[in-house]
């Protein structure tokens, strides 16, 4: 059966590779960008394009119901818009903060309360929230996007657990790295402390962020948690096949690694975990 898919952030990455694939399966597709003429090359007309910044909630739940208004019913969510905010969190202020966490967290949020009295009403519906191995660990100068995946796996666990009665299925896509523009017009800056300099050097390869009055102000997509060069080096198809794949899964599961040494990623971060825990003497490791 035709599955109709709401793509938010589908203009570049992995929301564009994202909607590339459903229509490519033959699925019909809603597609989302704050400036649709990003779009204007796609041209199949199982497309349709509407414009929608994540941040605003009235106009989230205006588009989530145009877009069932015009396809009579949505199967497939997929909450992709989204952007990397890069700095100490001495160094970020509190409108990046604001904005950090209105798109990737509160952005998700809005159209999942919009979708949702839509897909109990038909009684099915799956919810991909797109999320990163960071939101399972840390790495230094990604503390607000860290907290803002953070914050929407907990909201989407407790959300899988609400929907599982309505037939409704919450998957959390954990994302490794990927070839997109992440890393460029997708990454806010914050201005530099010369105190992290070294670290910067670390992580970034560089003592010092890029400008931020030269960072485009281009509507900036979900894509990727970021990992070394080396390890992003798988195209955004690669992503989107293996999104689909999930889509196709009878019993899909809460929580799905995507990406290069993502498995890895996600091993390490829960095994320091436990490490902590058993520091403590009292602390007993689940069997």
């Amino acid at each position: 059966m035709t599955r109709t898919w709401f793509i938010t952030g589908a203009n570049r990455g992995l929301g564009r590779a994202f909607t590339e694939a459903a229509l490519a399966a033959g699925d019909d597709v809603v597609a989302t960008a704050r400036d649709p003429k990003t779009m204007s090359d796609l041209t199949d007309p199982r497309l349709t394009v509407l414009p929608m910044d994540v941040r605003d909630r009235d106009r989230v739940f205006d588009t989530v119901a145009a877009a069932f208004a015009v396809t009579g019913r949505l199967d497939v969510i997929v909450n992709n818009a989204g952007f990397g905010l890069v700095g100490a969190v001495e160094e970020v202020t509190e409108a990046q903060i604001r904005e950090q966490m209105d798109t990737n967290f509160y952005g998700a949020l809005w159209v999942s309360q919009a979708a949702i009295p839509l897909l109990r009403a038909q009684g099915s519906g799956h919810i991909i929230q797109i999320s990163t191995v960071g939101a399972v660990g840390a790495l230094p100068l990604f503390s607000m996007y860290n907290a803002s995946k953070w914050a929407l796996e907990g909201m989407s666990a407790s959300l899988a657990d609400e929907l599982k009665p309505f037939g409704i299925t919450v998957t959390i896509a954990q994302m490794g790295g990927f070839d997109t523009d992440w890393a460029k017009s997708s990454m806010r800056f914050p201005q530099a402390d010369p105190a992290y300099a070294e670290l910067r050097t670390a992580i970034l390869g560089m003592p010092d962020y890029p400008d931020p009055a030269a960072t485009p102000a281009a509507t900036p997509p979900t894509d990727a948690e970021p990992v070394p060069d080396e390890w992003a080096d798988a195209a955004p198809e690669v992503a989107a096949a293996a999104l689909l794949e999930l889509v196709n899964d009878p019993n899909p599961p809460l929580r799905r690694i995507i990406g290069p040494s993502a498995h890895l990623m996600v091993a390490m971060a829960l095994d320091q975990r436990r490490q902590d825990y058993q520091r403590d003497p009292e602390f007993t490791w689940p069997a």
